[in-house]
């Protein structure tokens, strides 16, 4: 891919769009696969959320990518088949956190990651980032502390 063009009188997000459109086009990114998320985007070009998704936004009317709420934009037309089952963002984020507590690396009353820092490891946004948390906590593998933080539960208060 090549560099933004800051002072092109082109858009950021018609180029970043044109950066994605010939991944497609080369075959590089597939129907079906996913389309790095806004969060990603933004990260990776050092753009704002709202021009990523102005890119996503680009990319739709191109008729090159569609959006599936809650799981990502893919390329191909709605009802094109996904490459691989892949599972939510948040989920990933939880399994690979409750993998850490398990594993010792979070110790029992030491804080998680913060959002922001979950945000910035796995290029979400900060919604996924809370949804990730919730779920921990939903699985008793964490607790919040409101003003303070989110901490890791003692194991007689963790599942399994």
């Amino acid at each position: 891919m090549s560099m933004l063009d800051r002072d092109s009188p082109i858009p950021i997000y018609i180029q970043v769009a044109e950066m994605i459109q010939e991944l497609i086009i080369t075959g590089q990114l597939q129907i079906g696969e996913a389309v790095p998320s806004e969060a990603a985007l933004a990260a990776k070009f050092g753009i704002a959320v709202t021009t990523a998704r102005n890119v996503a936004s680009e990319l739709r009317r191109r008729g090159l990518v569609h959006t599936l709420h809650g799981e990502g934009t893919f390329v191909g037309p709605v009802g094109a088949a996904k490459t691989k089952a892949t599972k939510a963002s948040y989920v990933v984020i939880s399994d690979e956190i409750a993998d850490l507590i398990r594993s010792g690396e979070l110790r029992p009353n030491r804080s998680i990651p913060s959002e922001k820092a979950l945000m910035r490891k796995y290029g979400v946004s900060r919604a996924t980032a809370r949804k990730a948390v919730s779920r921990l906590r939903e699985q008793r593998w964490v607790f919040t502390v409101p003003y303070r933080g989110t901490y890791v539960a003692n194991p007689s208060e963790r599942p399994e």
